[in-house]
């Protein structure tokens, strides 16, 4: 399929430029590996985009027809053996993508019970958890694949991430803004306030602070362990940050209004990864001519 090639922003180490990029629609989740690629969730493409040495180019991109792979994908994660897992509501599923660069369905929609699947996290064993925002419910899915079970409720989640010693950390739109649950399915809470507007994607670092997307404060927190929320970063060129995540010891964030990726410094600088032009909106209608006036047709027949 013939796409426009645009100049896109990159930086990388600290090395900034342009690159010759396909135009990415609307980036919602990201997720990457560490001294490896970048991987873009976008909704309207609808599929993933690759970032990697310095250029951005389509690493999947599925059908505009409902219920079809990665028809609407939402969210990504990175699975314990490095390859990418994908969540896509329109098809209630979960994908790893294998070495062909190919999506291979997980659940196989046997008695998933999955509906709309915002976030995606794996624990040291492979178990891969999904949040669901249709049912409120934190699923289990087995490595190597199977029927997903639930786990846990939790409200309506938005987005999930998992410690060093197994216990999920959960971003919600619920009564307490953050929820941590142990591996035994016990919930206990991390932050009963509500600082945050429109929370979307959280991630953790190695001291457990919690950074947190803000949609519609265009920024991002940071959690401190004592459950303490300050912003980190805030406003331009921030506009309805979503997805989080790390790449080794840079923190990513990807911004569908911005078209961008941003990395994150400790000191809330932020600095463009990899950025494509906005979107053109779509033309309005043309105006349909107006009929002629009877009296203006009268004069017509008159003239005749």
């Amino acid at each position: 399929m013939l796409r426009q090639f645009v100049a896109a922003v990159v930086c990388l180490s600290g090395v900034c430029g342009l690159a010759q990029a396909a135009d990415m629609q609307y980036p919602l989740a990201i997720a990457a590996i560490d001294n490896g690629p970048v991987f873009i969730i976008d909704r309207n493409l609808p599929g993933v985009w690759k970032f990697a040495d310095g250029k951005l180019e389509p690493y999947f991109e599925g059908s505009k027809k409902f219920r079809t792979p990665l028809n609407a994908a939402r969210c990504a994660a990175i699975d314990h053996q490095g390859r990418l897992l994908v969540g896509d509501s329109a098809t209630r599923e979960v994908y790893r993508f294998n070495a062909e660069g190919k999506p291979e369905p997980l659940t196989k929609g046997v008695n998933n019970g999955i509906g709309t699947p915002m976030a995606l996290t794996v624990n040291k064993q492979g178990v891969i958890f999904v949040c669901d925002l249709e049912t409120q419910w934190i699923f289990k899915v087995p490595a190597e694949g199977g029927a997903a079970e639930r786990f846990v409720q939790a409200g309506p989640c938005r987005g999930i991430t998992i410690d060093d010693q197994d216990r999920l950390w959960v971003v919600s739109h619920g009564k307490n803004q953050i929820l941590r649950i142990t591996p035994d399915a016990k919930t206990e809470i991390v932050l009963d306030k509500w600082p945050f507007q429109f929370p979307h994607h959280i991630v953790l670092d190695k001291e457990f602070n919690a950074y947190v997307a803000d949609g519609y404060a265009k920024a991002i927190w940071k959690i401190d362990p004592t459950g303490k929320p300050t912003k980190l970063a805030e406003g331009p060129p921030l506009d309805n940050p979503v997805g989080i995540a790390w790449q080794g010891d840079k923190l990513l964030v990807v911004d569908p209004r911005a078209n961008s990726v941003f990395e994150v410094a400790k000191d809330g600088k932020l600095t463009t990864v990899v950025s494509s032009p906005l979107p053109k909106p779509p033309a309005p209608p043309a105006k349909a001519e107006k009929p002629a006036a009877k009296d203006d047709k009268k004069a017509e027949k008159k003239d005749k």
